[in-house]
């Protein structure tokens, strides 16, 4: 049975919660399926590899899901030739790249700095509840962190 005093099992089901209030379906499945796997007892051999090779197998799960119409033939090479057109497909495209930029520091941030995960998920959640915000802010949210924090950083130095 779940150590039910566990403060990492306490925090899950606080998270629960917010999930349940906050009517967020991602963040209530995962949280089964972490309560579930602390259930029967498989967290010293799947959480590890979770912890290592979650975040690629979800960015996988993501860039096949956003690739489908072009696999189904929904968006084609003529499509990708008449977006170009529009100063919308222009931004688009600026802001993928820099998302995508950001995001790679994320990673770094997020393998050297572990504790500030729990404050990015819960800033998220909190984007959910307030904003109607959608889930997906951990990483992008570590990257634009992580740029703030070389901001900070240089603009200290300068005054230092």
């Amino acid at each position: 049975m779940i150590e039910l005093l566990s403060s990492s099992t306490l925090f899950l089901l606080v998270l629960l919660a917010i999930g349940f209030i906050a009517k967020n379906q991602a963040i209530l499945i995962a949280v089964y399926i972490l309560l579930g796997i602390k259930l029967l007892k498989l967290e010293d051999k799947v959480l590890p590899y979770i912890e290592q090779k979650g975040l690629f197998i979800g960015v996988v799960i993501i860039t096949v899901a956003v690739l489908v119409p072009i696999a189904t033939g929904d968006i084609g090479f003529k499509d990708l030739l008449a977006s170009v057109k529009s100063y919308y497909a222009w931004i688009a495209l600026i802001s993928g790249m820099f998302v995508a930029y950001v995001a790679k520091d994320g990673l770094q941030l997020l393998a050297n700095e572990p504790h500030l995960t729990a404050v990015l998920v819960i800033g998220t959640i909190l984007a959910v509840i307030f904003f109607q915000g959608i889930a997906v802010g951990p990483l992008i949210g570590a990257g634009i962190a992580y740029l703030l924090m070389q901001i900070v950083d240089n603009v200290m130095k300068i005054f230092t």
